[in-house]
């Protein structure tokens, strides 16, 4: 596997910036969508999905911060709270080794 340049890091953060953005606006959305009562009582099963992904966005800036740090891969990846967004991870390590 190629070695990772010296700019990876800066590029890192900036990338888990981009994604707290993304993550704001996703929140935006929701919290419109839910201040309509009927429109949220219509569909609550599915805005609970807006929580799944900001908490995976959460997850995946937190893991890019610490990249950035200089944290290895494998000690990155095992800080990351939610299981699912975890053992994806996990996945693409052993596939890559």
């Amino acid at each position: 596997m190629a070695q990772i340049d010296n700019l990876a890091g800066t590029l890192y953060a900036a990338i888990a910036t981009e994604i707290r953005d993304v993550r704001m606006l996703i929140e935006q959305l929701a919290d419109t969508l839910v201040s309509d009562e009927a429109f949220a009582m219509a569909y609550m099963e599915q805005l609970q999905t807006f929580d799944l992904v900001i908490q995976r966005a959460d997850e995946s800036a937190d893991l890019l911060d610490r990249m950035a740090k200089g944290a290895k891969s494998v000690d990155a990846v095992s800080q990351v709270r939610l299981g699912i967004v975890q053992d994806k991870l996990r996945s693409a390590l052993s596939l890559a080794a």
